[in-house]
């Protein structure tokens, strides 16, 4: 495995890390998973060098869930640093869900209603005890809007709970496909990190995101380089997925225009990448803005194939260049709005 540097906080992260949004489910799809493959998928990618895991407090964070006796992601995780006495070796990364449940983050709606600053303080605790940890390496705000950056209440709520050690760095999740949505935030010196999705389709944080971070020294993590799934070359005219969130993500025409792409990216493998997950990996790997890259996953197969590609090698300029056709700019994620409470997440 190597690592690099996450931005100003110094932590040295390794460049894949682990998502973990499908390790317990959620109210969009993904059955309920067998939550002994999970923690033996956490322990698979410890032992192969892994030290950065990305989670969020809604995780698996459902009534259904707790009625089946299951944990939530970041219990999961806990369960994992406690049995494995691996605290010191892992970084964890977490993140506060917007307080109304909209994903992402509405214009013109103030932070207030978004991330009151007793509810930041109240989510934290809540992480911390899930986790059961005494602090959290790096919280990040679940949705954000660049508007947010002119309150000052976030900021002394932050500053406050960061001297009580219960979080070492901040950071923001930004909304999907909004790589620009945060640089005023990023100008207030608060913010250590983003997470952004970035992969072979959405290339945008190249334009304006990324020469910031190299600048500021500001850590960029990942997030869906195999675009749920359509970049792993496994999705075909008759895939199906039932309560999957897949089957809205790529419902009716857009599986067609999924395939047809992957199909046509296909014909790059060669030397550099064998596969189109090989690919879309070492794709996030060769640009240096990138501390990390977080593929989701809960099976143990999936932690080996990902971490395979933490090897130093990087595609050649003239392949990223060749990659720059494949650019595909939309967004296919279903409007979860409808109140999140109506989707079972249990509140703190």
């Amino acid at each position: 495995m190597k690592y690099r540097i996450l931005g100003r906080t110094g932590l040295k992260v390794s460049e894949i890390g682990m998502g973990t949004w499908q390790l317990a489910g959620q109210p969009w799809g993904w059955d309920p998973p067998d939550e002994r493959e999970s923690l033996r998928a956490l322990q698979r990618f410890v032992d192969l060098g892994g030290n950065f895991i990305d989670t969020a407090w809604v995780y698996g964070k459902t009534t259904s869930y707790r009625k089946l006796g299951l944990h939530s992601s970041e219990e999961l995780i806990g369960k994992f640093l406690k049995e494995s006495k691996k605290r010191n070796k892992v970084y964890v990364a977490t993140k506060i869900p917007p307080k109304n449940r909209k994903w992402p983050a509405w214009k013109g709606i103030p932070i207030s209603e978004v991330f009151p600053d007793k509810y930041i303080r109240r989510y934290v605790d809540s992480s911390l005890r899930n986790l059961k940890v005494d602090y959290i390496d790096l919280m990040q705000f679940h949705v954000w809007q660049d508007s947010f950056a002119t309150e000052d209440g976030w900021k002394k709520t932050i500053q406050k709970i960061t001297e009580q050690g219960k979080v070492k760095f901040w950071g923001i999740s930004i909304n999907d496909y909004q790589p620009s949505n945060c640089l005023r935030t990023l100008d207030t010196g608060f913010i250590d990190t983003i997470q952004l999705i970035f992969n072979i389709f959405h290339q945008k944080p190249i334009e304006k995101l990324f020469p910031y971070a190299k600048r500021n020294n500001i850590g960029l993590i990942t997030r869906v380089p195999l675009d749920e799934g359509g970049l792993t070359g496994r999705l075909s005219l008759d895939s199906t997925f039932e309560d999957d969130m897949r089957s809205v993500y790529f419902q009716k025409d857009r599986l067609i225009e999924v395939v047809e792409r992957v199909e046509r990216l296909g014909k790059l493998l060669d030397g550099e990448a064998r596969t189109l997950p090989e690919l879309a990996l070492r794709f996030n790997l060769s640009f240096s803005e990138i501390s990390t890259v977080i593929p989701g996953t809960r099976k143990v197969k999936y932690v080996d194939v990902n971490t395979s590609v933490s090897d130093g090698r990087r595609l050649t300029r003239n392949l990223i260049n060749e990659l720059k056709k494949y650019v595909w700019e939309r967004n296919f994620y279903p409007d979860h709005d409808p109140s999140m409470k109506d989707s079972g997440y249990i509140e703190v």
